[in-house]
């Protein structure tokens, strides 16, 4: 499958310097600075929007393409070739530490991922995280070539799902709305739900210590789901597990840029933002980015922010997305801001409009 990796021109002529010593934007952005105009990315920039991505798409499934270093380097570079984006996001995804400890994990069409339901002791000893490392090997030898592959200005982000978010699949056994199985274990059987929450603390973490060897030089925690949750459950299960996550990489990589993405968190973002330890605070859609700031500048002023165009909007395109990503921009003139959206690029974007919004970013 050798034809899958990137020799494009395109990619060398992203490379303006040539030098390996660049201090790269995004990086500089993550830990602290301000920069102008702000660097970028997209979550879900390499996805089914792109023509590229399809033709691959119909050639393996999705589980094949996550572990298939030469599928899985090639969907990640696709934006990078396109629209020379700040950061390159590893493509992979959230559930693939369940997979890898043993339970079962199938991505069906029209429906989503559907998983062998964690919902008793017997259920939990099922998992053995001591494969976690052979399996994902695949993941990291990807993380590899891409620090070979990538123009040198490119910081290559890896992630993870956040422990609350990965539960609530792995429990519910797929995609809900309201997670309401896994929210009604928290209450009824709160020490099981623990010890499946301590699991996947400790080997979030170990997944991540394995992404950064291999190359990654920022990682991200997504916690989709945060916002279904009172604030009470909220500091529990959300707040003190990503607390312990960023304390075990600070550990051993104290450098390391971590953002964290409490989705829909609204007022709790900032308590989430003080307390994780995290270095950047990806913000949803609905944020207000002012709003936010200037709480951060009080409570926490040396975190990023990152965000949050609506994925709608670059949908539409035109002058109206133009307006509102030069406005967000504008809004955070002074401070560390990574411009991305409130969530992933939606499936039928036209890729003209990921080419418009980044040039109106790119001319600020």
């Amino acid at each position: 499958m050798n034809s899958f990796r990137s020799t494009d021109s395109a990619l060398k002529a992203c490379d303006v310097t040539g030098s390996a010593s660049v201090e790269k934007k995004l990086i500089r952005t993550l830990k602290g600075e301000a920069v102008w105009p702000p660097p970028m990315w997209l979550m879900r920039q390499a996805g089914r929007y792109l023509p590229e991505f399809r033709a691959l798409r119909a050639q393996a499934d999705f589980l094949t393409r996550c572990t298939t270093p030469d599928i899985a380097e090639e969907l990640t570079l696709q934006p990078i070739r396109r629209y020379g984006m700040d950061g390159a996001i590893l493509f992979s995804d959230i559930l693939i530490l369940p997979w890898a400890m043993g339970q079962s994990l199938e991505f069906i069409e029209g429906r989503g991922p559907v998983l062998e339901p964690i919902r008793s002791e017997h259920d939990l000893a099922r998992l053995d995280p001591a494969r976690i490392a052979e399996i994902t090997a695949p993941i990291r030898e990807t993380l590899t070539r891409l620090t070979k592959s990538l123009p040198k200005e490119t910081t290559l982000l890896g992630f993870a799902g956040s422990p609350f978010t990965v539960s609530c699949y792995m429990v519910e056994g797929g995609g809900s709305r309201d997670f309401a199985t896994t929210r009604k274990m928290m209450l009824e059987n709160p020490l099981l739900f623990d010890r499946l929450i301590d699991i996947l603390v400790e080997q979030t973490a170990e997944m991540l210590f394995g992404q950064i060897e291999a190359g990654a030089e920022a990682v991200m925690l997504f916690d989709s789901w945060a916002g279904l949750l009172p604030p009470s459950a909220f500091r529990r299960t959300v707040i003190e597990p990503t607390r312990r996550i960023v304390s075990i990489l600070r550990g051993r990589y104290p450098e390391i840029p971590i953002i964290g993405f409490p989705r829909l968190a609204g007022v709790m973002a900032v308590e989430y933002a003080q307390k994780t330890g995290i270095g950047t605070l990806a913000l949803d859609t609905s944020a207000d980015l002012v709003q936010i700031s200037d709480l951060l500048n009080k409570h926490a002023p040396h975190v990023t922010l990152q965000g949050n165009l609506d994925p709608t909007i670059l949908f539409s395109g035109g002058k109206a997305m133009v307006q509102e990503a030069q406005s967000i921009c504008h809004s955070l003139r002074h401070r560390s801001h990574v411009f991305n959206l409130g969530h992933g690029v939606m499936q039928h974007t036209p890729p003209e409009h990921v080419a418009e919004l980044v040039a109106a970013v790119r001319s600020l």
